[in-house]
């Protein structure tokens, strides 16, 4: 379908598009917590790179990725319109994970990682939130 509006218009229009985070991912991981009696963590916690969920006793840092955004390697996909754009996007967004992983490896964190698509397997989420929370996790 063509676009009604001018490259300069759409682009007007979408910069006034505010994200609303990833509120159904991080939702369906709270259900997860929960269901299992997982306590203890906390979100929007002032860390830096800004984890999802955060357990401050256990020093575990829990960012929930989105495949789209994260640039997932089951579910990548790069629209056609404005490739260019979306490929520097989401390589720049898995750049920005990797040095967030290593500053808070190197503070002493566990980072764990799950993907969005990990959330329909929620017996798999757990045992990785059971390991990390054990201490058993690599560091």
């Amino acid at each position: 379908m063509v676009d009604v509006f001018s490259d300069a218009k759409r682009s007007e229009i979408m910069s006034r598009v505010r994200s609303r985070g990833n509120k159904a991912t991080e939702l369906r991981l709270i259900e997860i917590l929960r269901a299992n009696r997982i306590v203890g963590w906390r979100r929007s916690s002032a860390i830096f790179g800004r984890p999802d969920f955060v357990f401050a006793k256990a020093r575990v840092a829990i960012f929930v990725d989105g495949c789209f955004w994260h640039g997932c390697r089951e579910h990548r996909s790069i629209p056609k319109a404005n490739e260019e754009f979306w490929r520097k996007k989401i390589a720049g967004n898995r750049v920005r994970d990797r040095r967030v992983n290593k500053a808070l490896s190197e503070a002493g964190w566990y980072v764990l990682r799950i993907w969005q698509h990990e959330l329909s397997n929620p017996a798999a989420v757990v045992r990785r939130v059971h390991v990390a929370l054990a201490g058993v996790a690599p560091k």
